[in-house]
């Protein structure tokens, strides 16, 4: 498919006014992007778990405007507030995704929006906010048109499309359990265009992986991951973390399917670190772990080491640590971050998170 299959021909219903209601998770990757192209096009592909409990909820109210005009007229709302600080992101999405829903700017909306998260956890809500944002437009365009709508899997595709003029990973929130986005030459109907549900053998054991995430740093960024991305244009190590991304898609194809933990720990891991690695050699250079960051991932090491359980970390572009591990384990590593790990988190704070099955209209 190409960005032309997203722009609709015409709209055969008239819709004067109502509202709409999504819920989309955020979810954490595993073979990471880093980079991206113009529009918002990964660099490399990736693949992700969707989680299950750490939610964005967007309602959209929409009333017809007397007459269209030439702006995009919305007020946004987080947690029952009036938020304008908020605003600039949604406008610039808006001016992304109109050749795609050229009836923005015949509409009023109102969005009211909230996480299942604390506010400034230090979990990113770019990813969930953005694709639950975005569905809710794709109901309304549903409402609207015609035909091509009715069919589920375009729906999904469209969705994961804009999410993803919103913010890249946001393609990854539509479905889940295990998400991929970008095109790969051995993944069938791949794409840099949206995320799609990863096409091979999963073995069980991934279906319900939990993930708790140790909140480290709940604190702002220093570099924003889209100053990040940029960087990564004329980095020294560029064209061998693409292929490495690559290589690691096709290695994971085996382990999904087998259910082979340590090399599933390993990829993972190596991948998380690998992310870090080029913030720290790219040019500026920043790092965005903390100390205690490093002191969890080493206490996981020892930890996994002692009692040989499979248990492993992933980070995003922050100081907060994703722990990874079966359900079957699930009591012993909670004592575990008990007792060892929530000394090194902010206030003590963690949430406990597993794999889920995607967004869900309200």
């Amino acid at each position: 498919m190409t960005e032309k299959d997203f722009i609709p021909t015409q709209f055969s219903n008239k819709i004067e006014k109502g509202e709409v209601t999504w819920q989309a998770p955020s979810n954490i990757a595993l073979v990471k992007y880093w980079g991206k192209k113009e529009n918002q096009v990964p660099a490399n592909p990736s693949v992700s778990f969707t989680l299950n409990n750490c939610k964005t909820t967007t309602k959209l109210e929409f009333q017809k405007k007397s007459k269209r005009s030439d702006s995009f007229d919305f007020e946004l709302y987080f947690e029952g507030k009036k938020k304008e600080d908020f605003k600039p992101k949604i406008q610039q999405f808006f001016e992304r995704i109109e050749l795609y829903c050229p009836f923005l700017k015949e509409y009023k909306f109102k969005i009211y929006t909230e996480n299942s998260f604390p506010h400034s956890s230090g979990i990113a809500s770019s990813a969930s906010g953005m694709s639950a944002l975005a569905l809710c437009i794709m109901s309304l365009e549903k409402e609207l048109a015609s035909n091509d709508l009715k069919n589920e899997d375009y729906f999904n595709q469209k969705a994961s499309f804009l999410a993803r003029l919103g913010s890249g990973s946001a393609c990854r929130s539509i479905e889940g359990e295990l998400i991929e986005w970008g095109e790969h030459k051995d993944i069938q109907g791949s794409s840099d265009l949206f995320g799609i549900k990863y096409p091979f053998e999963i073995n069980e054991v991934f279906k319900t992986f939990q993930d708790t995430i140790l909140l480290v740093d709940k604190g702002q960024k220093q570099v924003s991951s889209s100053v990040g991305h940029n960087l990564m244009h004329g980095h020294p190590f560029a064209k061998e973390r693409f292929a490495q991304a690559h290589s690691n898609l096709d290695k994971l194809k085996q382990i999904f399917a087998s259910g082979n933990l340590d090399e599933f720990i390993s990829i993972v891991e190596s991948e998380a670190l690998t992310l870090h690695a080029m913030m720290m050699s790219s040019n500026p250079y920043f790092i965005l772990m903390k100390p205690n960051t490093l002191e969890i991932i080493n206490k996981i090491w020892k930890f996994r080491e002692s009692t040989k359980t499979p248990i492993c970390f992933t980070l995003d572009a922050g100081a907060n640590v994703h722990l990874l591990y079966p359900e079957m384990y699930k009591e012993k590593i909670l004592e575990f971050i008990k007792n060892e790990l929530v000394a090194y988190c902010e206030k003590g704070q963690y949430i406990c998170d597993q794999v889920g099955k995607g967004a869900e209209k309200l």
